[in-house]
């Protein structure tokens, strides 16, 4: 499986998105399109960046009863995305009904991954928040496994967990790892963070990068230093 850098669009309308997008003149890169832009400019965004070349992953976190998550999945499959996302604590039905209706006539269907915790989770945070007394890691390992056996192609976790959803799931089993920042840089509101270089080593197949890339003197350039560090 080819490893790959992608770009959180982190943005609140189409023309500050299509503006970041143009300087790169060169690459392609693989962008997410998350909550704020999608709800901002709806499915229109999704198919223009597809259009120009992107591959695309549609980060909604969906989490509701099996039937509206079916019919949720077939109506997002529609516009052409490569990766969806839901929630693991969804249950195993709920991501069943997923798989069920993102499927494709034709058998195809986007990569569809599921979030275990999310990186601004602490252990102290899910025990007092959610009332879940497990360890954060044998939380995950337990959803990537559910994810695994509903059909999922993988989950979202943090870097430091992804050597472990492979060991626990297999090595296809695909980890999107967000939580992502260069070593001299400020890690934000994420709890559980690492740099690419070292997602790479612990086995990542995908880093999610924002702020680091979007909000940089050159952004460019800082997506290129984050695919040779991740990439090589």
């Amino acid at each position: 499986m080819g490893k790959d850098v992608i770009i959180a669009l982190d943005f609140d309308t189409r023309e500050k998105t299509l503006a970041f997008l143009e300087q790169f003149t060169e690459e392609k890169p693989f962008v997410k399109i998350g909550m704020e832009l999608y709800y901002a400019e709806g499915p229109a965004i999704v198919r223009e960046i597809k259009a120009r070349g992107h591959k695309i992953f549609l980060d909604l976190k969906l989490h509701d009863i099996p039937n509206t998550i079916k019919k949720a999945m077939a109506v997002l499959s529609g516009l052409e995305v490569d990766m969806l996302n839901l929630h693991a604590a969804g249950t195993k039905a709920m991501m069943e009904a997923a798989v069920e209706g993102v499927t494709r006539p034709d058998g195809s269907r986007p990569l569809l991954i599921a979030v275990t915790q999310l990186t601004s989770t602490s252990q102290e945070r899910m025990e007092r928040d959610l009332l879940i007394e497990g360890t954060l890691e044998h939380v995950v390992m337990h959803y990537a496994r559910c994810a695994a056996e509903a059909g999922l192609a993988g989950v979202v976790c943090s870097p430091l967990e992804a050597g472990m959803v492979h060991e626990a799931c297999g090595t296809d089993f695909v980890t999107v790892t967000p939580g992502v920042r260069f070593a001299d840089g400020d890690v934000g509101d994420q709890v559980r963070v690492t740099t690419p270089a070292r997602a790479k080593e612990l086995g990542s197949d995908y880093i999610v990068v924002g702020r680091p890339i979007t909000q940089a003197a050159d952004p460019v350039g800082a997506y290129r230093k984050c695919a040779a560090e991740f990439i090589g």
